[in-house]
């Protein structure tokens, strides 16, 4: 078979079959032998003698199905792909494609499963339901911090700085993707005095407190650690899903760990920023919530991260559409936070979102304590359908927030 016979735009897909959509731009040959190409070298590739020696080849081949300018759809057959191996499926399709000569920029833009794939993966433990349970937080958008800063704490400091984003109003406190278990700040250590500062939190505030400590580390280490949350009484581990890797997690996930598992992201934009090459968050965040994350990062269009509002409703709707049985996972927006951009915030995501300020919070004038408040302000007025000045007016730590931080 020859790239152009794997173009096919008259079959219609089985539902059985794993469907992929890429952006597609070609070196030296028409599209349509590029779109082939595509299908052939995720698929069976190309052959002359073996066409008549063994035909049951040529049913495993996949198929260009529609073609719209550059945009391009492929269907692989199921057959193709190991049952519960996301390693093998995504070597397949997002693979050695990307570096084939003919193509001058090649990016995936989506990835469906078939119901028949889904079913050899967990998929999130908790979702959106189980947070909002285990947090007792029924209907507001969660209100959470990230610890500043992420590096150079001492143990005992960073403890405290935990408990004080608690005690002005953070739902969860959780480490930043480069903390793991350096000196300066051991993962045992940090485990046990955070943790013993979120019971005194929860105790003083009558609010259930969240720690996502950073287990991210080879994986026989990583699973160790996730064990440790367990015994010391955690709720909730962060993973660095990208670094670590798709079969670490999986691993990690099939555990099944009594721990929401909330994902970061960390080196996505290596393989989502070039609109025309690489691969799209969307796909990224369907992969992600298959194996079972329970929270992940889409991007905010306000703040500091680069994605455009299009691209983050894009990621929300892969979050929580119905997708099988797999449950929906609760998006989180983070980068460059503070109080007057909740009311966009909310505006994109509604709801059901983890909202995580850094330095949103721990930069107000009155430190952390105020800063959470203030945070936890912004979160009420839009909820009481009020403007952030209006609701200023009677709550002095957004007020000085307001004053603080201009958009």
């Amino acid at each position: 078979m020859k790239y152009i016979d794997f173009i096919n735009t008259a079959y219609k897909p089985k539902k059985t079959d794993l469907l992929c959509t890429f952006y597609v731009e070609p070196e030296g040959i028409t599209l349509k032998e590029a779109a082939g190409g595509v299908a052939a070298e995720s698929s069976v590739g190309t052959w002359t003698e073996l066409t008549t020696e063994k035909p049951y080849i040529k049913k495993l081949a996949a198929h260009v199905y529609s073609i719209e300018g550059n945009v391009i759809k492929i269907a692989y057959p199921i057959e193709l792909f190991e049952e519960a191996n996301m390693p093998n499926i995504l070597s397949s399709v997002a693979g050695n494609v990307f570096g084939l000569k003919a193509l001058k920029n090649l990016r995936l833009l989506d990835i469906q499963f078939p119901n028949d794939l889904l079913a050899g993966f967990k998929g999130p433990q908790y979702g959106i339901s189980g947070i909002r349970k285990l947090l007792k937080v029924p209907k507001r958008p969660i209100v959470g911090t990230i610890i500043k800063p992420k590096l150079g704490l001492k143990t005992g400091d960073h403890a405290r700085v935990a408990y004080e984003a608690w005690l002005g109003g953070c739902d969860v406190v959780k480490d930043d993707e480069n903390l793991s278990s350096q000196k300066f700040n051991p993962f045992d250590e940090r485990l046990i005095k955070t943790l013993e500062a979120r019971d005194k939190a929860q105790e003083e505030t009558g609010e259930r407190k969240v720690y996502m400590i950073n287990i991210t580390a080879e994986t026989n280490l990583m699973l160790k650690r996730a064990q440790n949350v367990v015994d010391q009484g955690g709720e909730y581990i962060m993973v660095d899903i990208l670094t670590t890797g798709w079969s670490a997690l999986q691993t990690l996930r099939d555990q099944n760990f009594k721990v929401v598992i909330h994902a970061h992201r960390a080196g996505h934009a290596a393989l989502t920023k070039n609109q025309l090459h690489g691969i799209a968050m969307k796909p990224i965040a369907s992969v992600a919530r298959i194996i079972g994350v329970d929270q992940l990062h889409v991007g905010t269009v306000v703040g500091k991260m680069s994605e455009t509002k299009p691209e983050v409703l894009e990621n929300i709707s892969t979050c929580k559409s119905e997708l099988g049985k797999i449950n929906p996972v609760l998006p989180v927006a983070s980068g460059g936070l503070y109080p007057q951009l909740v009311p966009a915030l909310l505006e994109t995501f509604g709801n059901d979102v983890v909202l995580q300020a850094g330095g949103g919070i721990h930069g107000h004038p009155e430190g952390t304590v105020k800063g959470a408040t203030a945070m936890r302000q912004a979160v009420d007025a839009v909820l009481a359908g009020k403007t952030l000045d209006e609701y200023a007016k009677s709550h002095r730590e957004l007020s000085l927030a307001l004053e603080h931080w201009t958009t």
